[in-house]
């Protein structure tokens, strides 16, 4: 079984990096461009501008790397302790159900866990002007996200134990190719089955912008299924868009703030940048991406000895029950959900740099389609800006807080983009 384990990892990661170096845009600033420069914030924003964002981006930044180490406490306690097994020993029969019960408990232990902090970042958020959800409203998201969790997690973990229990040699290979399954049919029913859940979405009404998007569309020869806005001022007063789903579900979606508030050529702009990820299918290249990442962890579980002992709960394959001379087990059985959830929340932090790494690069090369298709270096500076003020976003993150946890360039980085634009175009 360990060595179906070991190939079939080798095989996954075989895949990610092929695909990686072919797919990522490892160089999305054209060279002919010349060195990318930044410019100095003082230079950008006022000193009363980059005072309010100081003033909301480093309390923001704390109460989320608190809310992060607070629910890894928790899910390591639960997961590397005799605590959670205990726990999974007083949860009902099947074992699918004591699984499933076990995700919940485990979940919920940290959501509530991490509940102060959570109202903390939301309460700044009012206080700052950029939420204007209620507190029965800030609650309900709350609730409906812990409960699509449950619901997706639980899933995931009762599909893990039923093809350990099924095959006992080569489940680490088919659980590997199962889950990678599972990541792409959830990406495509994302946009269907999830984002309804928190915004009402209606077509983009016929007029101008929608005929411009449209001729945009066309130029970056990109086929739009559906062009939506999301009634986000119910919640926030930022600007933003997004892409998701693909083939029959993609979309692209815009903020009702960004129809609304956005000044035409800079709402264009937002709206190239969004088609340029529907032209190059990055919603499809990050799911495969992502779906052979989740396959090579899930195959590296059956190279992981799991503990069993006193207080445990076997209920499934491998399982020593209350043996009272605990030994490792080379398959997960229901007693170990708490110590698979511990071992995910843990991996998503390690693997964050490379995964947010690379997200960086695409977006910057949806920034170069925007400017190219649009020729308007002025207006994406302009927008730029506008959008950090919005949102009060830190010019200049901490580095290693950007490194680790930023998806995205930073404002400085997008600004000194369209100055290198602006200057070839001069020239």
């Amino acid at each position: 079984m360990r060595r179906v384990a070991a190939v079939t990892v080798l095989v996954a990661l075989l895949g990610f990096g092929v695909l990686a170096a072919v797919l990522v845009p490892w160089q999305p600033v054209p060279e002919s461009l010349g060195p990318l420069v930044l410019p100095e914030a003082a230079e950008v924003f006022t000193a009363e501008e980059l005072a309010a964002s100081a003033a909301y981006s480093w309390p923001a930044r704390w109460w989320s790397w608190t809310g992060l180490a607070v629910s890894l406490a928790v899910a390591g306690v639960l997961g590397f302790t005799r605590l959670g097994r205990a726990l999974m020993a007083r949860l009902p029969n099947p074992w699918w159900l004591r699984a499933w019960c076990g995700v919940a408990v485990v979940l919920l232990a940290g959501r509530l866990a991490t509940l102060p902090t959570g109202v903390g970042g939301w309460r700044l958020r009012v206080e700052h002007g950029l939420s204007t959800q209620t507190w029965a409203g800030y609650l309900r998201d709350v609730a409906v996200g812990f409960t699509v969790n449950v619901a997706i997690t639980g899933l995931a973990v009762v599909v893990l134990l039923a093809i350990v229990r099924r095959w006992r040699t080569w489940w680490p290979a088919i659980a590997a190719g199962a889950f990678a399954a599972l990541v792409l049919a959830g990406s495509w029913l994302l946009p269907v089955l999830v984002e309804p859940l928190f915004h009402e979405f209606t077509p983009l009404a016929e007029g101008e912008l929608r005929t411009e998007v449209i001729a945009l569309a066309e130029a970056e020869g990109v086929e739009v299924g559906e062009v939506l806005v999301a009634d986000a001022s119910r919640r926030t007063t930022t600007l933003n868009a997004w892409v998701s789903g693909f083939g029959s579900t993609k979309r692209v979606v815009l903020y009702d703030t960004l129809v609304e508030d956005l000044p035409r050529d800079e709402a264009m702009l937002v709206v190239a940048h969004e088609l340029a990820h529907a032209a190059h299918s990055d919603v499809l290249v990050g799911t495969t991406l992502g779906a052979l990442g989740v396959a090579a962890a899930v195959a590296a579980l059956g190279l992981i000895a799991f503990p069993v002992g006193r207080g445990s709960a076997g209920g499934g394959a491998g399982g020593a029950g209350r043996d009272r001379r605990p030994t490792p087990t080379p398959t997960p059985t229901p007693a170990h959900v708490p110590f698979i959830l511990a071992l995910v929340a843990f991996a998503s932090v390690v693997v964050a740099p490379a995964e947010n790494g690379l997200s960086r690069l695409v977006e910057l090369r949806a920034d170069v389609v925007a400017l190219e298709v649009t020729g308007d270096a002025e207006a994406f500076e302009r927008m730029q800006r506008g959008l950090a003020l919005r949102s009060l976003r830190d010019p200049e993150p901490p580095r290693l807080s950007q490194w680790w946890f930023g998806s995205h360039p930073t404002v400085l980085e997008r600004i000194g983009l369209a100055r290198l634009y602006g200057h070839a175009a001069r020239e």
